[in-house]
C-alpha cells in the first residue's frame, strides 16, 4: 500500500536533516566567523546561511530566520559584508560543511556516496520555490564537484524549503517567531535554557509569549501545551509535511525509500559519535 506523501516527506527530512545539520556543531563551522576575522559564531551563522541571496540588510534575514529575534540578526548583518562578501561566504560555509560531513563517511562506499547524491539533486530538481527564498536563493548554488559536498548542499536545499514551509506554517497558525519556540519547548521535546541560550530570547520575551499562548488556550499553567496545543502544534507539522511533498513526489514512493535507506545510517552515525547533540535546538530526532 502507497505512503502517504506527507509521511513520506517527514520520513525523507528525519533521515537527510543531520547531513546538513552536522555542520552547525563541527569545530570547523565554529572557527569559520573567527577565521574571517569576524565577531563571533552568530555573525558567521546568519552570512553563512543568507549568503546566496546576496549582501543581505538585517530585516529580510529577520523574516527569514523566523525564530531568532531582530536584534540578533542585526548584530550580524550588514556588518559581515566587510569580512566577506556573500560569494565568499558560500564557498566557506560549503568547504566547512564538506570536512565536517566527510569525517563520519570514510568507510561509506563512494558508490553508495554517488547514488545518494545523485537521488537528492533528482529531489532538488522536483522542487517548487514560490515563497521560499532560503531555499530558492541555495537551489541556484552551482554544483560542486566534489560528492560529499554535493550531498551537503543538496540537502540543504531541501531543508531550507521545508523550513520556509514551515515558517509559513506557523504564520499561518498565528504564531510569531518566539512563539513558534515556546510552543515547540513546550511540548518537553528541549528545553528551555537550551533554547532561550541558542535563540536569544529574553526571561520577559520568553514570559510574554507564554501569556499570549496561554490567553489562546494553547499552554497550561506549567508551561506545557494543552489539548488545543497539541493540536495545534500537529496542524503546523502536518502542514508542513504537506508544503514539504515536491521531493517526494519528485522521486515516488521507491525514490524516497531509497534515499531513507541510504542516508538513515550515515544519519544515525552522526548521532551516535556525538556529532549533532541530542535534544539539539533544530528539533532533529534521531532517525
Amino acid at each position: 500500500m502507497a505512503e502517504p506523501a506527507a509521511t513520506l516527506a517527514r520520513r525523507l527530512w528525519e533521515a537527510l536533516e543531520p547531513l546538513h545539520a552536522v555542520a552547525y556543531f563541527s569545530p570547523h563551522h565554529r572557527r569559520l566567523s573567527l577565521d574571517l576575522g569576524m565577531s563571533g559564531y552568530w555573525m558567521g551563522y546568519f552570512a553563512g546561511r543568507a549568503a546566496p541571496l546576496g549582501a543581505m540588510t538585517a530585516a529580510p534575514v529577520e523574516a527569514m530566520f523566523f525564530s531568532f529575534p531582530a536584534r540578533r540578526v542585526a548584530r550580524a548583518l550588514p556588518e559581515a559584508w566587510a569580512y566577506a562578501d556573500p560569494a565568499t561566504m558560500v564557498s566557506a560555509r560549503i568547504a566547512t560543511a564538506r570536512l565536517a560531513l566527510a569525517e563520519h563517511l570514510r568507510d561509506v562506499p563512494h558508490r553508495d556516496l554517488e547514488h545518494l547524491a545523485s537521488c537528492l539533486e533528482v529531489a532538488v530538481d522536483g522542487c517548487h520555490f514560490a515563497g521560499r527564498p532560503l531555499a530558492a536563493g541555495w537551489s541556484r548554488v552551482p554544483r560542486p564537484d566534489d560528492t560529499v559536498a554535493q550531498l551537503w548542499l543538496a540537502s540543504t536545499v531541501l531543508r531550507e524549503h521545508r523550513g520556509d514551509g514551515h515558517v509559513l506554517s506557523c504564520v499561518h497558525a498565528g504564531l510569531r517567531g518566539i512563539d513558534a519556540v515556546v510552543a515547540h519547548t513546550a511540548t518537553g521535546t528541549v528545553t528551555r535554557e537550551l533554547m532561550q541560550r541558542n535563540r536569544g530570547w529574553t526571561d520577559d520575551e520568553w514570559d510574554a509569549s507564554e501569556r499570549r499562548l496561554r490567553a489562546r488556550g494553547l499552554l497550561d499553567v506549567t508551561g506545557r501545551l494543552t489539548k488545543t496545543g497539541g493540536a495545534l502544534r500537529r496542524s503546523i507539522e502536518d502542514r508542513t509535511d504537506l508544503l514539504a511533498g515536491d521531493p517526494v513526489t519528485a522521486l515516488g514512493q521507491t525514490g524516497v525509500e531509497d534515499v531513507i535507506a541510504l542516508a538513515t545510517p550515515i544519519s544515525r552515525r552522526l548521532f551516535d559519535r556525538g556529532a549533532i547533540p541530542l535534544p539539539n535546538p533544530i528539533g532533529v530526532p534521531r532517525p
